[in-house]
């Protein structure tokens, strides 16, 4: 993301910042959809993290709080493809080839830096609830 930005804000390569873009979002959508099918195959993350059920990792009380921190976690998680294909969409649409910027400019930059913070908000929440699922 930070490589993206320098490409359009530095270099004014607004090619390369969208076929970046373009990759990131395809191979982040990837990895997501792995993880999700891996976490589903074993069970979900209560299963993981109680694997022995005698002798559960969580209580129910603690259970609890992880599972308010994995919903704050999916707030971010899913409104960040739906705005980062919302983005990216409009750029495709909006946007000349090769790109330049134009009237489509203020919202796209608009769009992109609320993408930008969706993003950061999910990886921070997810490592939060990664940490106190499975770590502590």
């Amino acid at each position: 993301v930070i490589f993206s930005l320098y490409l359009v804000k530095v270099r004014r390569n607004y090619a390369l910042h969208g076929l970046v873009q373009t990759v990131l979002s395809v191979v982040l959508l990837l990895v997501v959809a792995a993880f999700e099918i891996d976490m589903r195959m074993h069970g979900g993350w209560q299963k993981i993290i109680n694997k022995n059920a005698d002798a559960p990792r969580l209580g129910a009380e603690a259970l609890e709080q992880v599972r308010t921190l994995l919903w704050i976690h999916l707030a971010f998680a899913i409104t960040t493809p739906i705005l980062w294909g919302v983005t990216l969409t409009l750029a495709w649409k909006r946007f000349s080839r090769p790109p330049v910027p134009g009237l489509h400019s203020a919202q796209h930059k608009l769009l992109g830096w609320l993408s930008t913070v969706d993003l950061v908000l999910t990886s921070v929440t997810g490592l939060v609830f990664y940490y106190f699922a499975f770590v502590r």
